[in-house]
Formats: C-alpha cells, sequence, structure tokens
C-alpha cells in the first residue's frame, strides 16, 4: 500500500513537472495574473483604512484604481529598463576594449601574470548577451500583457464567489473555519514579507542609486533597479547584484577606482541593510534557508 502510494506520488509530481514545462507559456502569465491581484488586492485593503473611501466608493472602482496604479507603474518602470538596456547595449563595444586596460594596468602594478586568468572569465562574461537576454524577457512579459490582464479579470470574477465555494468543499463548519484561518495566515505572512521586502529593496535602490551615480557608471537608474529586485532573492540576490555593476564599471572605465567604490559602497550598503536594518524590521519570523533559496532558483531556473 505504501509503495502504491509512493508510486502514485511520483507520477503525479512526473505530471505537474511535465505540465509547468510545456505549458509554461499559459502557465506564467496566469502566475503573473495571481501575482496582479494579490496587489490589487492589497491596495485595496490599504484604500480601506480610510473611513470615507471604505464607506462610499464601491469595490470595482477601487479595483479599477489600484489596477490603473498598477499597470501605469509596471509601464514606467518598463520604459525606463528598456530604453537603459538598449543605451547599455548600443556603447558596450565602445566600452569592451577598457577591460585589456583594466588587466595590463592590474599586471604592470603588480607584476602578476593576470592577462590570460581574466580573458577566461571576464570574456566570458558577455555583458551584451545578458543585457540582451534581460531585454527579450522583459519584451516577452510586456508583450503577454492582454493575457496577463485576461486571467486577472476571471480572477477577480471568481473572487467574489470563493467564500461560497469553499464552503461547498468543507461540509463542517469546523473544516471551514481552519480552512479560512490557514488563508488568512499565509496571505497575512506574505502580506507582511512582500511590504517589509519592497520597503527594505527600495530603500537599498535608493542608496545604491546615489553610491552609483557618484561613481558615474553608464545608466545608473538601470543598476539600481536591478539591485532593487535582485534584493528580493535570499542571500544571494544581494551579491550578484553587488557584482554586476562592479564587473560593469571595469568594463566602461578600466580602471580600479570606481570598481572599488561600487563594490565596496554598494556592498557596504546591502550588508548594513540586510544585517542590522532588515532584521529588526522583518524579524526571523519567515526562516528562510538559503540552501533552499538556491535549490528553488535553481529548479525553477531549469523548468520555466
Amino acid at each position: 500500500m505504501n509503495i502504491t502510494r509512493i508510486a502514485s506520488l511520483l507520477f503525479i509530481l512526473f505530471a505537474l513537472v511535465l505540465l509547468l514545462v510545456y505549458g509554461r507559456a499559459l502557465m506564467i502569465p496566469f502566475l503573473f495574473a495571481v501575482l496582479f491581484w494579490f496587489f490589487v488586492r492589497q491596495i485595496k485593503n490599504v484604500l480601506d483604512r480610510v473611513d470615507w473611501i471604505r464607506r462610499k466608493l464601491p469595490s470595482w472602482i477601487k479595483t479599477t484604481f489600484a489596477s490603473l496604479l498598477i499597470l501605469g507603474t509596471a509601464y514606467m518602470i518598463a520604459r525606463t529598463l528598456t530604453n537603459s538596456i538598449n543605451r547599455l547595449v548600443n556603447s558596450y563595444q565602445k566600452f569592451e576594449p577598457n577591460v585589456d586596460k583594466f588587466v595590463q594596468g592590474i599586471e604592470s602594478e603588480f607584476g602578476i601574470n593576470l592577462l590570460q586568468v581574466v580573458n577566461e572569465h571576464v570574456g566570458d562574461l558577455d555583458f551584451a548577451f545578458i543585457l540582451g537576454s534581460m531585454f527579450n524577457t522583459l519584451t516577452d512579459l510586456l508583450g503577454n500583457t492582454l493575457l496577463i490582464i485576461f486571467y486577472a479579470l476571471f480572477i477577480f470574477i471568481e473572487e467574489a464567489y470563493f467564500q461560497q465555494k469553499l464552503r461547498g468543499i468543507f461540509t463542517t463548519g469546523e473544516k471551514y473555519d481552519g480552512a479560512v484561518q490557514m488563508l488568512r495566515k499565509v496571505e497575512n505572512s506574505v502580506t507582511r514579507y512582500t511590504g517589509m521586502k519592497t520597503l527594505v529593496s527600495l530603500l537599498t535602490g535608493v542608496l545604491s542609486f546615489l553610491v552609483l551615480r557618484f561613481s558615474g557608471i553608464e545608466t545608473p537608474l538601470f543598476w539600481a533597479f536591478l539591485i532593487f529586485f535582485l534584493n528580493f532573492i535570499p542571500s544571494i540576490g544581494s551579491i550578484v547584484a553587488t557584482m554586476f555593476p562592479a564587473l560593469f564599471s571595469i568594463v566602461q572605465f578600466g580602471e580600479a577606482g570606481p570598481f572599488l567604490l561600487i563594490l565596496f559602497g554598494v556592498g557596504a550598503i546591502q550588508v548594513i541593510i540586510g544585517n542590522l536594518v532588515e532584521p529588526r524590521l522583518m524579524g526571523n519570523t519567515l526562516n528562510i534557508s538559503p540552501l533552499v533559496a538556491i535549490l528553488s532558483l535553481s529548479f525553477w531556473g531549469a523548468i520555466w
């Protein structure tokens, strides 16, 4: 009996993985639609804290306002990112020879043969390809905007009947109350984490922007956006977010000064906020394991 259950479980998991792999064109927009619905719901909750808004405005007006606010913000961010990426890709060939200049300067200063080693590692780090991949991903996401809105519309419609359907699933009042309590606990945890993480990431991005602007790196706003987004990834996100603009400064300037300024300046911001500010705001309630985060990124990266 246990073997049968294990075999059934493995078969279900295998089927789900196949569904995720071959249904990614439909599943990824649906996932973004769920996130869109979640953020609209949170904005409505914030609006309902104002007494006259809660009493006077119907739900559809608050939903429309929240949706337009999110779509407008997303459009401005997407436009800024696409313009910045295009600017970086167009200027990359002009900056690329500075890598050899930087390596030769280090080699002559310290008498160490770093040219071959750096060419093997930094030479393989094709920023133009990485930036092009970001641009393609952003373009695909914008191309699926109508599908995301379409999914979100049906989620909003189903939300009105969710409580009724939940009562139909759980026949007893005790089971229904337990399910509702569990869903509320999950929503509160996700809301608290998302809100605090957004605040912390925004603070990190703003402070990093000041350092990047001072260093003179190309399109500091783009790198600040990248730091903001990558900061949502526990542990390794802050490391990647610091290394990308630092390495690109070598490509742009061919000097160690801007590289060290960005590496230690942005790195210090990440360390201070990540180890002092964030724990005080968020506590250790979620207890996210770095190993689990890395494995999850590897798994979802392989699938999607």
